[in-house]
Order: C-alpha cells, then structure tokens, then sequence
C-alpha cells in the first residue's frame, strides 16, 4: 500500500483490495496508557489451554534450566515456570538486557553453557528460547540436544493423543516426523511454503489443530495464529509428566530423521528457476512439489531446493534416515546443479 493524505490532511494508508485505513494526525494522536499485567494474561491463557496439566507436573519435581539470551525470556519464562508449579529453576542470562552471551539462534553450538548445566545440576530438562520467545528448542538430561525439529513434533504428538484425528502443518523444509506422527493419530498433514505467514494461511485452509516451524516454532489457533514458546513449554512439559519418561527417552520415541542444509552459489547470469526446471524435468517421475521451489520426496528421504531471493544461491535442505546419508543426498543435488549449471 501506499500512504496518502485526505482532503483534511488526514494520513489515509491505502491498500490494495482492502479499502483505506484512517490514521490520527499529528495533533490528534491520543494517549499513552502503561499495562504491566500482559504477562500475566498472556501466562493465564496459557496455562488455561486444553491439556497442560499443572497437577501433573508439579507431582514431577522437575528441575529446569533456562537460557533466555539476556532478553525478553528473562522475564516471562522464569513466572511461567514458577505457574506451571516447577519450582527448581535455573536460570542462565535471564537479565533482559540485550547483551548476548552467546549467538541468540538456539542452535547446539551456541548452546554449550546450558548444556553444560543441565548435567551439573542433574536437571531434568534444558528450555532454551530465542530473544523474541517465539522458537524453543529442548536439552536432555544428559545434555545432548532433544532437536528443534522435534520440539514441534513432541507438542503435536501429544494433543493429538488428545485429539485424535487432528490436522497439522508445518513448511516444506521440516521433518517428515510430525507427518508420521499426525498420520499414527488419523489425521492430515499438509506442507506449505518456507515462511511463517504461509504456514498460517496453510493452517487456516486445513482447520489444523496444531502448526508451526522445524525452527522450534510452535503455532496453536486455541490461543492464537503466531508461533509462541510459551504454549510449547506448557504443553511440552505436561506431556514429559504424564508419559513418565525422561526427555531423552521421550525422544527416542519418536521416528529418527537427521537434516543437512546447505547452499550453493551460482554465477550472476544463471536463472535458478530454469536450473529448478531442468532438476523437475529429470525427476517427473517421483513425487514432486512446487509449492515453493521443489521438494522431491523419496520413500526414506527427501531434498527440497528453493533459490533466495536476495542473493544468487539455491538452499538445498535434505532428510534421510541417517546423517550420512542426508549429507550424501544433499552433495548429489549440489553435485547435478553444478552440471546443470
């Protein structure tokens, strides 16, 4: 859209097939109202949701350690934590300040302090989230990584052993887990393009019960259409209480699928859509989806290639059954685009 002015002077935001938006002029912009009571709605609603079991976790004593990369975590988790009934936390850089201790993204090589505590302190579980708390990604008990791919897996196992029959969705570039995992309960599960506003819109058209990213993005329409750490936590730990197990155990319990990403460059005068074309050509004959670039899905793997659209490379994302063999599909495609090239 595109802002204008109106015959008054008035800031008038015009947009395509939606209409106009008025917007207040400079001299007519209101109050200023200060809330700090949203954090606790929001934990209220979360704690409210079908299936956190609050009596149910706190009859298992967890231990807790916490990463909230000195941001906003710092000051949610820790009192959603303390409302869910855990009462041994630990936190690591829970003070808001902005100040990093380590790269924010809540990958295993950032993640070597909390790690680290989650066996030192015998905790029975490590909750890491990013600065803005939208992605959770797990730390088992003897500190290895539960895999931010299954964070929306373990969440969505369990509402669908609540509610069987459910839908889900996540992007093209997730693990196939949570397909097997929808399609063990009776329900469907659909793909849609990399991106949170696809998967929503995805997640709307399917009426899923659950959605999110491989990211540790959770997305649940019973509280809201954004991915939300908060409702992975509360749901993630209700389902660690009932099911008895430890989380690496929880894990295990799930089908294993390693990824490799990856990307390759291409020279400024190459058309990544014709090179996409040429490997679509080659491979008619699997099955195929052009949702967003192409995902070719083999009957133990898959590769999904989409170009960037800032910068002159294809992202080649694969899953297999081991990490080997993930990498090796993933070099084989980067391999065939340089010929193709």
């Amino acid at each position: 859209g595109e802002f204008l002015q109106d015959s008054e002077g008035k800031a008038v935001l015009s947009i395509a097939d939606e209409g106009r938006m008025e917007f207040a002029d400079v001299d007519s912009l209101g109050e200023i109202h200060k809330d700090g009571t949203w954090n606790k709605k929001h934990i209220e609603q979360v704690i409210q949701l079908e299936g956190v079991d609050i009596s149910a976790i706190k009859k298992a004593d967890f231990t807790v350690v916490t990463d909230c990369v000195n941001s906003v975590g710092g000051i949610i988790i820790p009192e959603l934590l303390r409302a869910l009934g855990v009462s041994n936390v630990i936190e690591l850089y829970s003070e808001p300040n902005g100040n990093f201790p380590h790269n924010p993204e809540p990958l295993p090589a950032n993640l070597t302090a909390i790690s680290e505590q989650v066996v030192k302190q015998k905790a029975h579980v490590g909750i890491v989230v990013d600065p803005d708390v939208d992605r959770l990604a797990l730390v088992n008990e003897d500190g290895t990584m539960f895999g931010e791919e299954y964070t929306l897996v373990a969440v969505a196992d369990y509402l669908l052993s609540i509610n069987k029959g459910g839908n889900t969705v996540s992007n093209l570039s997730s693990t196939r887990a949570l397909r097997d995992v929808t399609e063990k309960y009776g329900g469907n599960y659909a793909a849609s393009a990399v991106g949170e506003v696809n998967v929503v819109n995805t997640m709307k058209e399917t009426n899923a019960l659950i959605g999110g990213e491989g990211n540790g993005g959770v997305i649940l329409p019973a509280i809201h259409y954004g991915r939300d750490a908060l409702v992975g936590i509360a749901l993630f730990l209700s389902h660690l209480a009932l099911s008895g197990k430890s989380t690496g155990a929880l894990r295990k319990s799930y089908p294993s699928y390693y990824m490799s990403k990856n990307k390759i460059a291409l020279s400024p005068q190459i058309n990544p859509d014709e090179i996409l074309e040429k490997v679509k050509a080659k491979y008619q004959n699997e099955n195929l989806n052009t949702v967003d670039g192409l995902k070719i899905d083999f009957d133990n793997e898959w590769v999904h290639m989409r170009k960037s659209n800032t910068e002159p490379i294809i992202r080649i994302y694969t899953e297999s059954t081991s990490q080997k063999s993930a990498d090796d599909l993933a070099y084989r495609f980067m391999d065939e685009i340089k010929a193709l090239s």
